[in-house]
């Protein structure tokens, strides 16, 4: 394989790669290390800590982002988890987030589906970018009968100036997740001003 061939595939299986990876990368280093020529070697590496050093400033960023909002500060919502096009936050339901009949509140449910979608989004935007909600509608499903809410966002289409998100929010309780909501929307991308 040329050396060439070599960067090209990997800048394409980089892509597709997320933090839940890197210990089949170390893996595949071993490989690399072993079977290629000292040039091939070099030019494999430098991509995987280019890759390595891409991720850590998305996670930076998303989460001192996450911190610095207020609401999300007062539900009391976590960061669970975050890979290049999807983000999970959750949230111990309380029982100030209960509606009438005693399940979780759609605005809870809302709130953490906007903000893992958005930030689902912001994981495919350059640095100096924000991200802004369009548009957003919610589909609810079932009651949010559980302890904790969890919204699941990815991006479903990313473009320049538009990004289609989803989100998806479980209800879990012991260990059992419910489909509770489907969220749909539209991110735009914003110019952070220094």
């Amino acid at each position: 394989m040329r050396l060439e061939h070599l960067q090209l595939w990997w800048h394409q299986k980089l892509v597709q790669i997320n933090f839940k990876f890197v210990s089949e990368c170390l893996q595949l280093c071993k490989y690399v290390v072993l079977k290629f020529k000292k040039i091939e070697r070099l030019a494999f590496l430098s991509v995987l800590f280019y890759f390595k050093d891409f991720n850590m400033r998305i996670f930076n960023k998303i989460a001192q982002s996450f911190e610095s909002q207020a609401f999300m500060k007062t539900i009391g919502a976590e960061l669970e988890s975050v890979e290049e096009g999807k983000v999970i936050i959750s949230v111990e339901l309380k029982p100030s987030m209960m509606q009438q009949h005693g399940f979780g509140h759609a605005g809870v449910s809302f709130s953490i589906g906007d903000s893992a979608a958005g930030y689902a989004a912001l994981t495919k935007m350059a640095n100096h970018q924000e991200v802004l909600t369009s548009e957003m509608k919610i589909h609810l499903l079932s009651p949010a009968d559980g302890k904790v809410l969890k919204a699941v966002g990815s991006v479903l289409k990313s473009g320049k100036r538009l990004l289609v998100v989803q989100s998806n929010i479980y209800s879990v309780s012991d260990k059992n997740e419910k489909l509770v909501a489907t969220m749909l929307g539209t991110m735009v991308p914003s110019i952070v001003e220094f």
